[in-house]
């Protein structure tokens, strides 16, 4: 890992436990997230010279807050920082600031940071919004691909939320066991938002951001701590594990995708399919579905299947049903789709998705599924014609060379 690389993953993995404190001790978002860019700047200045702090959290805490605090003094002739070379070697400061959050503020500052974002006074869509702003630092960008909207609407609804925040004086105070409990869905929707961005990487080359995906594992595992009876946290953290689980298999050496089928199983971590199996078992002995378990269900039974025609695709059918009915969405029936192709043919998917058409017309996805289920049935004028939209409706580099794949294995098989 390269010296930036490993910066720009300690200054992620560091953000939610930074900005949750800064909002504790400033109790203003928009302070609280210029704090903790102002100590990122500073860490990219100091870290390469200096080497790195024990605790990259504690230490953008402490020049966080203390730059912030100088900026406010400046008018008062107060003392300013120190030079950066003190400010670097924090030493025993950075070591009390450490002690003090793993044994106090830590736990209840990430949830007060999480519940503050989704709180009710907020529509569903900007508490999401914000709290993937502000919790995990993805770009406007970033967010409003996840969302499908522009970036502009993104970022205006992003302000608005701030202001709403703001003006409503929302309390920075834990809320307690009924109020938190109300807003779980919309904590555990932010999320999987989190996790999908890093899982489908739309704000950069690789396939896989790992961090965004740690980061929603780590923030699922605190929560679940706090909620242990509920299934659907459960359920959450399941599908999380039993998706990461196949990272390393997901991307090639040249770094082209490879499908389910085409993956190498003794790539998949075992560790984290061992643990997501037994938490999804858990949560259906409750006998209360969810989305989130019907999905990590299906995830499942993929990762038993120790080779691809070994998969039950008929209880992955009947899963995706049940996952239609519980949340209605062309998405949904689309992944079913697959199912109906393995067991029926791809004619039968293609009609499952043909009323689909003008819902998903600017989806990726859609398009590249119809294109291989045409290029199986023989249809390739229309296979190459679905393809060439999939590629131009591409978020990344690796997707466009995925579909060009298809379009090669085409070429290929016309010429034969």
């Amino acid at each position: 890992m390269t010296e930036l690389a490993w910066i720009e993953n300690a200054l992620t993995g560091a953000r939610p436990q930074a900005v949750a404190a800064l909002l504790r001790y400033f109790r203003d978002l928009d302070r609280a997230e210029e704090a903790f860019q102002e100590a990122c700047l500073r860490a990219m200045k100091s870290w390469p010279v200096n080497g790195p702090p024990r605790d990259p959290a504690a230490w953008l805490i402490f020049v966080g807050r203390n730059a912030t605090l100088d900026h406010l003094r400046r008018d008062s002739r107060n003392t300013a920082l120190p030079d950066e070379e003190r400010i670097s070697d924090l030493e025993d400061v950075e070591a009390d600031m450490a002690e003090r959050l793993d044994d106090a503020h830590y736990r209840d500052d990430i949830l007060r940071l999480m519940f503050v974002c989704c709180h009710p006074d907020l529509p569903a869509t900007q508490q999401v919004a914000l709290a993937l702003r502000i919790v995990s630092g993805l770009s406007v960008r970033e967010i409003a691909s996840a969302f499908l909207v522009n970036e502009k609407a993104m970022e205006q609804r992003i302000t608005r939320a701030k202001r709403r925040v703001s003006q409503a004086n929302i309390p920075f105070a834990a809320p307690d066991a009924a109020e938190r409990a109300t807003r779980l869905g919309a904590v555990a929707a932010m999320l999987y938002l989190v996790f999908n961005e890093g899982y489908s990487a739309s704000g950069g080359a690789d396939m896989v951001r790992a961090s965004l995906c740690e980061e929603a594992i780590r923030l699922a595992r605190l929560l679940l701590r706090l909620f242990p009876a509920e299934p659907e946290i459960m359920g959450l953290l399941a599908l999380m594990l039993l998706q990461h689980a196949r990272s390393k298999a997901r991307v090639d050496a040249e770094g082209n995708a490879v499908l389910l089928d085409d993956q190498d199983r003794n790539l998949w971590n075992r560790s984290q399919i061992d643990e997501g199996l037994a938490l999804v078992e858990k949560a259906l002995r409750h006998r209360a579905p969810g989305v989130y378990q019907v999905q990590a269900a299906i995830a499942a039974l993929h990762a038993r299947a120790a080779k691809p025609e070994d998969t039950d695709w008929e209880e992955i059918d009947l899963l995706y049903q049940m996952l239609e009915r519980l949340q209605p969405s062309p998405v949904i029936t689309l992944n079913r789709s697959v199912a109906i192709s393995k067991m029926n043919g791809a004619q039968s998917a293609l009609d499952l998705i043909a009323p689909l058409a003008e819902r998903l017309s600017g989806y990726f996805y859609y398009h590249g599924v119809r294109g291989a289920y045409l290029s199986e049935l023989g249809r390739a004028g229309e296979a190459r014609e679905a393809f060439g939209r999939a590629i131009a409706l591409a978020r990344t580099p690796a997707e466009a060379a995925h579909i060009r794949q298809h379009l090669d294995k085409l070429s290929k098989k016309n010429s034969a």
